[in-house]
């Protein structure tokens, strides 16, 4: 079975011998991946919608993985139970990973470790979950086709990130890889052409907008 490299990278960064609850898991196929690759590591695959869940269970079964790998059907984190220690959430929306969080907030308080994919949104999300009792563990971009993708490991701590590590990622500013600087020049030309289009009155928006293009254009 063959995963795309973005869920792969996600799955090389769960530690050894963790209790994964995978979020939205689609057809469970980094689920399977973790299970096959470090025989330490169990997982729940949850998703709402019972199509995806049902084309899980068929690749669990098919893998022979069912004793490892449980599906369960619910929204967010209403599927967490007692045993899982690491939370991976992946392929959806800053605000939305911000609003599971917030609907079952007190799990926070018992995961060691959460690992997500933010489509956007990825500086709320720091915010959040750093404000929530967590600090940034590492940060990998992947790129697949004409998409680059960030994922951020977050572990149980706290510390303080300024402005721009939360904007780029602490981490991310400490490798400036490749993907980083395409990453960030793709950012750059949009926010630029943003900043022509946006109506007098937004002001604010222009502001922040502007604050924002002279970060990147420094850190390139």
């Amino acid at each position: 079975m063959r995963i795309n490299d973005r869920l792969k990278t996600i799955g090389d960064l769960v530690s050894a011998n963790s209790f994964c609850l995978d979020v939205g898991c689609d057809h469970a196929f980094l689920d399977i991946y973790l299970v096959k690759k470090n025989k330490g590591i169990k997982a729940i695959a949850s998703d709402v919608l019972e199509g995806p869940l049902n084309h899980a269970k068929e690749n669990i079964k098919r893998e022979g993985l069912e004793g490892e790998i449980e599906t369960r059907l619910g929204d967010g984190l209403d599927t967490y139970s007692d045993e899982v220690d690491t939370i991976i959430i992946s392929g959806m929306g800053g605000r939305n990973m911000i609003g599971i969080f917030k609907k079952n907030i007190k799990v926070l308080k018992e995961i060691e470790t959460i690992i997500v994919s933010p489509n956007n949104y990825q500086e709320d999300v720091k915010r959040f979950l750093c404000k929530n009792g967590f600090l940034i563990d590492d940060e990998v971009m992947v790129k697949e086709k004409k998409f680059i993708y960030q994922i951020i490991k977050f572990v149980k701590g706290k510390k303080k990130y300024s402005k721009k590590e939360y904007f780029f990622g602490p981490i991310f500013l400490k490798k400036k890889d490749k993907l980083f600087k395409e990453y960030y020049e793709r950012e750059l030309k949009s926010r630029e052409i943003l900043i022509q289009v946006l109506p007098k009155n937004y002001r604010l928006k222009k502001f922040i907008t502007k604050k924002e293009i002279n970060m990147i254009k420094k850190e390139l």
